[in-house]
């Protein structure tokens, strides 16, 4: 069967000639991996941010894998996290072999619930069998773990609520992850996100804010763990060690100087990537007006500055989302589900026994939420034909 003909891509990148031009002058040296441009990078990231440390890794997954190493996560332990995300998130919890105890939702900004977080936290932290079981998986738990970090997401590019969060972390003396894979350049309350835990990643796939092909940052301000993921990201090499002496257990989670030539050349123009994606997402809240059956992206007050990731929409209670999307593709728009809940992949089903129920409000935002063709190249045309296409879908519908 035919791939449909799209009047609109998904997404762009954003490849200007000075992009091509940097990646081209590094062709013209001997250095393509572990080189001057990674450095250049990384200082970016750190002006950018004002953190004192940045390490480039290959992909945002390899950062949180990074992060969930050096927040001493052990075989068994415990990390709270959302089930509303992409896999990635879970994952990096699996790949040390430990638990990832999932809590439900905000309904307004798919953000992680703080209030089941301190609960669950509560009852983790407690000791008490019974009061544990309430929040782990029915089956794969496999031993009796420890609450060893949070774990969240700053969805579509929109901040968790971090006061809540960072006052919880602390109470329980544990790490703090936050994967804000989504949200270069956002804020809040007028703080960087990314800055707002212990350990923040960023990734840069071409459909990101800015990209390097593939690609990842991990920033921090502690200087041990800054060091310690250095050294695994090359293989497990720490300082001091030769090209054949390895430390640690490690990985190959280099970012090759290609990549990294790419990302800082976007990394000059990060503010004018940014402001062009608002402004696409400013003309679909607009059209959007006219259509009361979706909502637009709900930004909460302590967004103080939004970063524009994805697009998405959600159908309102009673409409079907999947319908509204295949009418869509036929009329030529491409548009995803975002996201599919994690606990219901077929992995997760197979491994811990999750069931359709057990995270309600994450289902309901599957369930509603459909991703619209977005990037910082749209024009006000293309927005319009989206748009009036959802309309001529909805009344078919």
């Amino acid at each position: 069967m035919a791939e449909p003909k799209y009047l609109v891509p998904m997404s762009s990148p954003e490849i200007t000639s000075e992009d091509r031009q940097c990646v081209m002058e590094v062709l013209h040296t001997p250095s393509l991996s572990i080189g001057p441009k990674l450095d250049e990078f990384e200082t970016a990231f750190k002006r950018f941010t004002g953190s004192l440390h940045a390490v480039g890794v290959s992909s945002g997954t390899a950062g949180l894998h990074l992060c969930v190493r050096a927040a001493g996560v052990q075989p068994h332990d415990y990390v709270i996290t959302t089930p509303f995300s992409f896999v990635s998130s879970a994952n990096v919890i699996l790949f040390e072999n430990a638990i990832p105890v999932f809590v439900d939702v905000d309904l307004q900004t798919g953000n992680i619930d703080t209030e089941l977080v301190a609960q669950a936290a509560a009852d983790l932290a407690s000791g008490d069998v019974n009061r544990s079981q309430r929040w782990l998986p029915r089956q794969g738990v496999g031993g009796t773990g420890v609450l060893r970090a949070f774990l969240t997401v700053d969805v579509f590019g929109q901040p968790a609520d971090y006061d809540s969060l960072r006052a919880i972390a602390q109470s329980y003396h544990i790490k703090l992850i936050e994967d804000s894979c989504e949200a270069l350049g956002a804020e809040y309350k007028h703080l960087k996100a990314g800055t707002l835990g212990d350990f923040g990643v960023f990734a840069f796939y071409p459909n990101k804010q800015i990209t390097t092909g593939e690609g990842g940052m991990v920033i921090t301000s502690d200087i041990a763990a800054a060091d310690f993921m250095r050294a695994l990201r090359n293989q497990g090499r720490a300082p001091g060690d030769t090209w054949l002496q390895h430390t640690y257990l490690g990985y190959n989670y280099r970012l090759d100087e290609l990549s990294a030539a790419l990302g800082l050349s976007q990394m000059r123009r990060l503010e004018e990537l940014l402001r062009k994606r608002q402004q696409v997402a400013k003309l679909y809240a607009n059209h959007l007006i006219d259509i009361p059956e979706v909502d637009a992206p709900f930004v909460a007050p302590s967004t103080t500055h939004m970063s524009w990731f994805v697009y998405v929409i959600r159908v309102k209670r009673g409409l079907d989302r999947d319908t509204l999307a295949a009418n869509l593709e036929r009329e030529g728009i491409p548009v995803r589900p975002y996201f599919l809940p994690i606990h219901l992949q077929p992995y997760m089903l197979n491994r811990f026994g999750f069931q359709i129920g057990d995270f309600p409000i994450t289902e309901e935002l599957g369930n509603r939420g459909l991703a619209l063709p977005f990037s910082g190249l749209m024009t006000e045309e293309q927005v319009d034909l989206v748009c009036r296409k959802i309309k001529k879908c909805l009344t078919i519908h």
